[in-house]
């Protein structure tokens, strides 16, 4: 059991999609806090019911929609001596989710704060995929217009870094054709609902991916993992 120190603010990790890949630690501390802030609160309460943890007294919204307004209510909290569990929905707050603006806060005001590791999209999906996993750069969510995107996909068209990133279900085929014309035709795999009861994974090359999948909606959570330029190829452009 984790002694749970007041004031104190814990950034737990959940679980990506299978409820129980969450640690004992962040059970412990879910059990004990007073507080929890979470991106949805009715996410978060399958969770505690999944793991038979009641709603704590004080149990409230933290999204990108509210976080300025959350993160002050959790700073007073903090300050008045109250312990306060973070979570969003999968994964750890702030990597692509609201939490950032949060530790900031707590940053500046000298408040205390751990973080309790867990479950990652982005490391499952390095494995799954089957590409070199020495070194990669995770882009999270790319920005929406296709010109921003373009230019955030040619700053890593000369890197050796396998990239990951995230994408919506409705826009992942428009970015495989984007990453294809600006990267090549580099290996690449799409892993969908991961840890989940329908997880799988689609391989090929970037254009082979996007034309497999055309324009239609695919279904779940997507993450997208692209190999780096190859070393013969990166030695090669250098040269010329």
């Amino acid at each position: 059991m984790n002694t749970l120190v007041p004031g104190t603010l814990y950034l737990v990790a959940t679980p990506i999609g299978n409820l129980g890949d969450i640690t004992l630690r962040a059970l412990d501390i879910l059990r004990a806090v007073p507080a929890i802030a979470a991106e949805d609160t009715r996410h978060t309460h399958k969770l505690l019911s999944h793991h038979g943890i009641p709603r704590p007294g004080l149990f409230f919204a933290c999204h990108e929609h509210n976080e300025r307004g959350a993160a002050a209510r959790i700073i007073g909290l903090l300050k008045a001596g109250t312990a306060v569990a973070l979570v969003t929905d999968a994964g750890l707050p702030g990597v692509s989710d609201p939490g950032y603006l949060v530790v900031r806060e707590a940053l500046a005001a000298g408040l205390p704060y751990e973080i309790l590791p867990g479950a990652s999209a982005a490391q499952t999906a390095l494995l799954r995929a089957g590409l070199p996993m020495s070194s990669y750069t995770f882009l999270g969510f790319l920005p929406r217009k296709p010109g921003k995107q373009r230019a955030a996909l040619t700053r890593e068209a000369r890197r050796p870094h396998t990239l990951v990133l995230f994408e919506s279900p409705f826009r992942i085929g428009a970015l495989l054709r984007l990453a294809a014309s600006v990267l090549g035709e580099r290996p690449a795999a799409v892993c969908y609902e991961l840890t989940k009861a329908h997880e799988r994974v689609d391989r090929g090359t970037l254009g082979e991916l996007a034309a497999r999948l055309g324009d239609k909606p695919a279904k779940g959570e997507i993450t997208v993992v692209i190999a780096g330029l190859e070393r013969k190829k990166r030695v090669k452009g250098e040269e010329e």
